[in-house]
């Protein structure tokens, strides 16, 4: 599409002006929320970076607030012409500077020259083939709850004063059965990472970044890897400045093609003692209410479930403490099989007063196919009562093609108990929750 652009008011140009898009690859934990968050498909990727497309970016900003490290936060003054293709935003290892006077003179363009970049709505089709579309994004919140914490992030980084903090390995242990539709390939680890006395403070829902050591196939360092942290915000041990990671060993790609990933390799193989480089923390929106009453829905699958778990482990010590005044948890967790559903074993332990568990298996021998949308709908009638409580908050958090069908499910059940889904769907946005963190 064409963005229009103003020209120079101290002279007159025909050289369009534009205040190009891009993202920081120092900075960018390749995450892919900016991807995933794009309504206009101007954000692609390759093995190495995030670039962005300068013909289809229409500045709409809708992929700056979910970016949990602002890598995507980055825009240089350029005449249209001399915009940075793909190809070569795909070859950065850091951003380019901005560019001189002398530069725009070369280009006849006037040193007052102004670009026009007003945002544009984003454009999506109404339907296709005659089907509505649904866009669940739209309904993801960007901010945090009103009463949630405020957390730090980036203390550690390419660009902040220290480029890493060295953790110790504490703990290592497998949180997967092994059975017999599992095998190595649903191998899942809880990590314990300790940062001794360097400050490193961190809150349920927020992700740091591990490097792994070594070099890729084209030589270069390894990018860091995002792992959101599943220990409260008083540590795994409480008292301990540590946290806890929830990894699954990475051992084929998105197309089924064998790949051993570099991260979680390293990461499922650490022994008691090893040390690990970590940058973060990130993330500014996926917090907790801090609002003793408030009820707290968490809907995800595999390693989604790591912010669930802080988010429980900090309401039961609350709880434990007399701290907690009676806001309900719900969680729905699915996976393909038990085996391969983390923690399945402490998750019986916990009270029935105090979370509400509710298991999707869509792989169980001689079972039907049960994902965590249609376990929604079956307790559609608790869900219903939650939604109607500006208190309740809802967690998503799992592989990006459950995002659609959770939001729907969530549409559904506000649509079978006579609530209107748009005026509950704006608020959740508005509020701050409904939080999407999908990949």
């Amino acid at each position: 599409m064409t963005t229009p652009f103003l020209e120079s008011a101290v002279e007159m140009t025909d050289i369009h002006v534009i205040k190009q898009h891009l993202i920081d690859p120092e900075i960018c934990i390749r995450c892919n929320t900016c991807e995933a968050t794009c309504p206009v498909q101007a954000i692609t990727h390759d093995s190495m970076n995030y670039v962005v497309d300068a013909d289809k970016c229409n500045f709409c900003m809708a992929c700056i607030s979910p970016c949990p490290t602002g890598s995507i936060d980055n825009w240089r003054t350029m005449p249209r012409v001399k915009a940075y293709s793909l190809e070569a935003q795909l070859g950065w290892d850091e951003l380019p500077a901005e560019l001189t006077p002398e530069e725009f003179a070369a280009e006849g363009v006037s040193a007052g020259a102004l670009p026009d970049i007003e945002p544009v709505a984003p454009m999506l089709p109404a339907a296709v083939d005659g089907q509505t579309i649904f866009n669940s994004a739209q309904y993801g919140a960007t901010l945090p709850p009103w009463s949630a914490a405020h957390g730090y992030t980036n203390l550690y980084g390419p660009k902040a004063a220290e480029k890493f903090i060295i953790a110790t390995v504490t703990g290592n242990v497998r949180v997967t059965e092994i059975g017999a539709q599992a095998g190595s390939d649903y191998d899942t680890h809880h990590i314990v990472l300790d940062f001794g006395k360097m400050p490193f403070p961190v809150l349920e829902g927020q992700s740091i970044g591990i490097i792994p050591p070594g070099v890729d196939a084209s030589g270069r360092p390894h990018h860091a890897r995002q792992y959101s942290i599943a220990s409260p915000r008083n540590g795994e041990r409480p008292g301990y400045n540590n946290v806890s990671l929830t990894i699954k060993r990475v051992l084929e790609d998105h197309h089924g093609n064998p790949v051993r990933g570099a991260a979680s390799n390293f990461m499922c193989d650490l022994q008691v003692g090893d040390t690990v480089e970590v940058i973060g923390p990130f993330g500014a929106s996926f917090m907790m209410p801090n609002h003793p009453r408030s009820n707290i829905v968490m809907i995800c699958t595999g390693t989604g479930s790591a912010p669930m778990r802080a988010m429980t482990e900090w309401r039961r010590r609350l709880r434990k403490s007399g701290k907690f005044e009676g806001g309900k948890l719900m969680l729905f967790f699915g996976a393909r099989t038990q085996e391969e559903l983390p923690y399945f074993g402490p998750l019986q332990t916990l009270p029935k007063d105090f979370i509400d568990i509710n298991f999707a298996f869509s792989r169980t021998l001689g079972a039907p196919k049960r994902y965590v949308q249609d376990v929604m709908r079956e307790r559609a009638a608790d869900l219903a009562l939650l939604l109607q409580d500006p208190n309740t908050c809802i967690y998503v958090c799992g592989l990006k093609s459950m995002e659609e069908g959770v939001v729907l499910a969530l549409r559904d059940v506000a649509m079978q108990a006579g609530i209107d889904w748009d005026t509950v769907g704006t608020a959740l946005k508005k509020e701050g929750r409904l939080q999407l963190e999908t990949y």
